[in-house]
């Protein structure tokens, strides 16, 4: 019981502390200038009823928008990578030649600053991975 505990703490607690995620109309003002777009899908093979994502993520010159829904858990990581992968042993492959941009704080859509002078050409895909279980949530290729 103890243990079953502990897991469920661990993954309802960033549910429970959250912040507010940014409304519809910042989310859409962040997307001028939008350079590439593409979608996040539960369809993906690495998917499942608790790691998925759905909606449109857009990548302008200077963040990352998503308008959408991703399932809530703890320590989702935004990278950005070289190829399209769909599950956690693909990702693993090329993790190394991929750019980690940033957590993720909220679950109905997200805002995360590129870093400056980030060479969106050596990358076709975002993608979402829970750092704390080395869990595939989606990904969306974007180019």
């Amino acid at each position: 019981m103890l243990a079953i505990g502990f897991a469920l703490g661990v993954y309802f607690l960033p549910i429970l502390t959250a912040p507010s995620a940014p409304d519809k109309a910042t989310l859409e003002a962040s997307l001028e200038g939008t350079m590439f777009s593409g979608e996040f899908t539960r369809k993906l093979k690495g998917s499942d009823f608790l790691h998925w994502g759905q909606g449109m993520v857009s990548i302008t010159p200077s963040q990352v928008v998503h308008i959408g829904d991703l399932a809530p858990g703890p320590d989702y990581m935004l990278y950005l990578v070289p190829e399209f992968v769909e599950d956690e042993a693909s990702f693993e492959v090329v993790k190394d030649s991929s750019l980690n941009i940033g957590s993720i704080k909220t679950f109905d859509g997200f805002i995360v600053d590129l870093p400056t002078n980030v060479d969106l050409a050596a990358y076709t895909t975002v993608l979402v991975w829970c750092e704390a279980f080395g869990e595939f949530i989606t990904a969306a290729r974007f180019r």
